[in-house]
């Protein structure tokens, strides 16, 4: 190794860089030309590649202009344009975006400045660049304005015509052809008003018009309009789209449109329910405005069709006279893609199209109205060859049953009157890739977001890509702090000139990780498939009626010796060990000695046996309460129906990660035992709606588009499992950000409280304490003393107050500025404010608890132990209705507020409860059947 750690030599690399090497996937062939252009900072992309628009200009794709480009052959660098922390994504992108771009000076940062906590004083252009990339300043670019100006037709020497010129024009030349008669007409896009549309007569002038577009004009009266149309007695297709008029109309103007022109078969680019032979042809390509369809030369008009692209015309009923094997009997390639065909089923629909025989080619929404399976649709069609442009064989072959190579790709939208910062957040999410730092002792808790360079930014997902990209920091001195990050880009594939190159977005993601469901990030899945699977969650959820169980008599005793001898504690926790004073407990250092083991440590049979653990020693957790500390498995366990349930005879460990340690827990399987009821209250008003995202995306997406279709607020928050601090907790109304965030960690999305009731303008929960002695028979009691946790700032709804901490979030122990409100004063000023009685609050909360605690108790009875007790912190919140909400059950809870503060119950009398006295009133309450300054549930 070269002096001071700098990298010198390709050995040196390798040394410095094999893990990040094998971790990034890159082919050892391409090592060697990866560490030449690294150390030389060569970003030769341009010279291989081309960035081209499409989509009208909404999105980028990326050509290979080089003759050819071999699997392995060659390596590129990739930039990264922008790199951050979630948090602080609004203010890097606001800072300073007035400023004209200046390049790649922000991309090159050494990584450890990027990521610093510190936000960086400016970023010169970000807001520029980054909406360029994005494509999302189209409407704000001179060329954009250029096009917005030329707008309309133009004659041969490009001037343009107005409406009367273009009418006398047709006229014209219709005389020229022999034939006085127009049948098609197209007047769009110049400025036409009623006024103008009321002066042409056009019914008088075309009386034997079959197709008519008057888009893009500024036609507003609907009886107008109306009226003018309904002249057309011959009328097969009406084009009104992007006019006012169509904004301000309802279902009456189309039926009095439709029974005016009775012979109408598309109407604003829809199908209407007269389809036909016309409109068949139309979408087929026999009939447009060099052949109107006016005189048929043959008696099979459709006979030598192929191909026929039906796809978006809303055809509710597919089965017609015109649309059967006998009339197309050559059609070989059908598009039904964004047609409800709600009328027919799906035997109907199959049947009718298998009657093709000719036809080798389908696209249609798989799930939709063929069935919800690929599989059973082309054991239904066996002549097709390719359904949605993947091959037979290879959808039997893997057994795909959702199809997502055909759909429509998700493109930014934004108003005209939103900020270009605004624009970027909103789009960021199309092209967002991330990683997470690490050194040799840990993980760092947040990822790092970044966007690649405009070339990187142009591929786009492929089931079958030609490249890979990947992540790579290069360490040029060594050391992680002087790491620069790239994305590394190489050819899996033989490519040629031409070509668009490819990657997959979801790279080493199959379906039994959701992967059609986590495409709908970037694409337009089918929503009926997703509402339809989330309202079958709906209905088994609202199906479950919870009873709890017949309260028993408790089978705990006092630990209190008759000798008199004080109770040995082991504690890790420095409030226990300095403030339990009571002289039946004594605190020891030795946990082999103890008789009570209070640890925030979880203790498993490992640790147990490190330490010298037995079974005769009391602990501070309950066996499985993970069922109720880990936020997917608290929303299981309430949400949990009448299951079968097979006892266990042996236990498998799963490992999951509690902030900076690992928590161990065991999850009971069945082994030939018969059933047990397994009932908790499925969808509890106390509990929002919540999702674990690693299993249940499919019904958060259906339950996401339902409320979009509805018209219902739709803001979501995103929780680790089981991170504490809100670290990695996210509040967002973005599909595309729910899904990809995803990928910095297993987590819930659960449906934000939009409206919770406030104090004074701010947000607040409730942390309630829960002592708990025995789970059968329950006993749990609740802490007299709770307290209310405030937010610094006044309560918004405003998406720029998202990401702002003090705003959303209430626990400030451990950033922010820390308000501490007496519980008396708080409950005072609560009930002056809003003219309600807490005690009829604080008895929904207490009921609330307890059913989350009897759903623990009767879905996971093997929490029982005779050896267990622990407190728990309940988070509660409550709606403007002042309805209590669960928010989540904490292990070990942090109660530094309760030992701090001298507190007066509001409930239960006793006087003033001292701080330095909590732990001396929980310890004789769980040990000493003492039930000072707590309550029974």
């Amino acid at each position: 190794m070269a002096a001071a750690g700098v990298i010198r030599t390709y050995d040196d690399f390798v040394k410095v860089h094999g893990i990040l090497l094998a971790a990034s996937g890159v082919p050892p062939s391409l090592h060697r030309q990866l560490f030449e252009k690294l150390s030389t900072d060569t970003f030769d992309g341009g010279e291989f590649f081309e960035v081209e628009a499409v989509e009208d200009g909404r999105q980028r794709r990326l050509v290979l202009t080089s003759d050819s480009m071999e699997k392995e052959s060659r390596v590129f660098l990739v930039d990264h344009a922008w790199t951050f922390r979630l948090d602080d994504a609004r203010k890097q992108i606001e800072l300073r975006s007035e400023i004209v771009n200046t390049g790649y000076c922000f991309s090159n940062t050494g990584l450890k400045d990027i990521v610093c906590d510190l936000l960086l004083e400016e970023v010169p252009g970000l807001a520029e660049r980054m909406a360029s990339l994005m494509c999302v300043d189209i409407d704000l670019t001179p060329d954009a304005e250029e096009q917005d100006n030329s707008a309309g037709v133009s004659d041969e020497n490009g001037c343009k015509k107005n409406v009367l010129e273009i009418v006398e024009s047709e006229i014209c030349t219709a005389k020229q052809r022999g034939d006085d008669t127009v049948r098609w007409l197209e007047l769009e896009e110049l400025d036409m008003n009623d006024a103008m549309l009321l002066s042409l007569d056009l019914p008088s002038k075309f009386p034997n018009l079959l197709a008519l577009s008057l888009c893009g004009n500024k036609l507003e009266n609907i009886e107008t309009v109306t009226h003018e149309i309904i002249k057309f007695k011959h009328l097969k297709a009406l084009w009104l789209n992007d006019n006012p008029v169509i904004q301000n109309s309802d279902d009456h103007m189309a039926d009095a449109i439709f029974e005016g022109c009775s012979s109408l078969e598309i109407y604003n680019s829809r199908f209407t329910c007269k389809f036909g032979e016309w409109a068949l042809g139309f979408c087929g390509g026999i009939y447009g405005k060099d052949n109107s369809g006016c005189s048929h030369k043959t008696d099979h008009p459709l006979g030598s069709m192929t191909f026929l692209d039906l796809s978006n015309r809303f055809i509710h009923n597919l089965i017609n006279k015109a649309f059967s094997p006998a009339k197309m009997p050559s059609l070989s390639h059908l598009n039904l893609r964004g047609n409800p065909l709600d009328q027919n089923s799906v035997g109907e629909l199959l049947q009718l199209i298998k009657g093709f025989t000719c036809l080798n080619a389908l696209e249609v929404e798989v799930p939709g109205p063929l069935g919800e399976s690929a599989v059973e649709i082309l054991e239904s069609l066996p002549n097709l060859s390719l359904l949605n442009g993947i091959s037979r064989s290879k959808i039997l072959e893997s057994g795909k049953h959702v199809l997502d190579s055909m759909l429509q790709p998700r493109l930014p939208e934004w108003s005209s009157e939103e900020s270009l910062a605004d624009r970027v957040i909103n789009a960021m999410w199309l092209y967002l890739m991330n990683y997470r730092l690490a050194d040799e002792e840990k993980i760092d808790e947040t990822s790092v977001w970044y966007v690649m360079d405009e070339l990187g930014s142009a591929l786009r997902h492929s089931d079958e890509p030609n490249f890979r990209v990947s992540p790579f920091l290069y360490m040029p001195d060594g050391k992680l702090a002087s790491a620069i990050s790239f994305s590394i880009l190489w050819p899996t594939q033989k490519v040629q000139k031409g070509d668009e190159c490819t990657r997959d977005f979801l790279y080493g993601i199959g379906e039994e990780k959701q992967r059609s469901a986590r495409l709908s990030a970037w694409y337009h899945t089918p929503q009926n498939y997703f509402v339809k699977q989330y309202e079958n969650h709906k209905h088994k959820l609202q199906s479950t009626s919870f009873v709890s169980p017949p309260m028993k008599p408790s089978t705990t005793n006092s630990l209190l010796r008759k000798d008199g001898s004080a109770l040995r504690v082991y504690t890790d926790i420095p409030p226990v060990e300095e403030l339990l004073a009571r002289p039946e407990f004594v605190i020891t250092s030795d946990p082999k000695d103890a008789d009570i083991i209070w640890t925030s440590t979880q203790v498993d049979e490992d640790m147990k046996a490190a330490a010298g653990l037995t079974d005769q020693q009391y602990i501070n957790q309950f066996p499985f309460e993970a069922c109720l500390v880990m936020k997917h498995h608290l929303a299981e366990t309430v949400q949990k129906v009448l299951t079968p349930h097979l006892f266990c005879m042996t236990a498998i460990t799963c490992q999951e990660q509690k902030t900076d340690e690992w928590y161990y827990y065991y999850y009971a399987e069945v082994v030939n035992s018969g059933f047990v009821s397994e009932q908790a209250h499925g969808s509890p008003t106390w509990l929002q709606p919540t999702y674990n995202l690693e299993t249940h995306l499919t019904h958060l997406i259906g339950e996401y588009y339902v409320r979009k279709r509805d018209g219902l607020d739709n803001l979501w928050i995103l929780k680790p499992w089981n991170m504490a601090r809100t670290i990695d907790t996210t509040i967002t109304g973005n599909l595309s950000a729910i899904i990809r965030l995803m990928e910095t960690g297993p987590k819930i999305c659960q449906k934000y409280i939009e409206r919770p009731a406030l104090l004074k303008g701010k947000k607040f929960d409730i942390r309630y304490i829960v002592l708990v002695r025995s789970v059968d028979p329950l006993e749990i009691f609740l802490a007299d003393v709770f307290w209310v946790r405030l937010a610094n700032n006044q309560y918004s709804l405003d998406k720029h107050s998202f990401s702002e901490y003090e705003t959303h979030f209430t626990v400030m122990n451990y950033r922010g500025k820390l308000n501490h409100m007496n519980t008396p004063e708080f409950v005072r000023v609560f009930e002056q404010e809003h003219q309600v009685k807490w005690l009829d609050i604080h008895m929904r909360a207490k009921r609330m608890i307890r059913s989350v605690f009897e759903s623990a108790a009767v879905v996971h009875p093997e929490m029982q132990s005779p050896k267990s007790r622990a407190i728990y912190g309940v988070d509660v919140m409550l709606d403007c209705h002042f309805q209590p909400k669960l928010l989540e059950v904490t292990y070990c809870p942090d109660c530094t507020r309760a030992c701090k503060y001298d507190m007066e119950p509001i409930f239960g009398g006793g006087g003033i409860v001292k701080g330095r006295d909590f732990y001396n009133y929980v310890f004789g309450c769980l040990f000493l059947n003492e039930t000072n300054h707590t309550s029974p549930l």
